[in-house]
């Protein structure tokens, strides 16, 4: 069995992330959206005293649907939580 050039994931390894210009699916970039949320997640996980716990809280809410939109292949889903994980900051 020969291996494709190009996996759906290898964009994750491009240290350029999601250029602007080139062609990529939802799926894609919705991955993209979701790794990098996870990495604000830890973020706020480290704030003392607990003080980033209502911002992990909402933004593992939002990972999950999002994960949940991708397993379910729900498109609609996919774009809404794209959209709504772009925002997270």
């Amino acid at each position: 069995m020969m291996s494709t050039p190009n996996g759906p994931l290898d964009f994750l390894n491009d240290t350029k992330g999601i250029q602007n210009g080139t062609q990529t699916d939802l799926i894609q970039k919705l991955l993209y959206e979701i790794i990098r949320v996870k990495e604000l997640i830890a973020y706020y996980d480290s704030i003392p005293n607990g003080a980033g716990q209502l911002g992990s809280s909402i933004l593992n809410e939002l990972v999950t649907e999002a994960y949940n939109s991708l397993v379910n292949y729900d498109t609609v889903l996919m774009r809404k939580y794209y959209e709504l994980l772009l925002n997270c900051d």
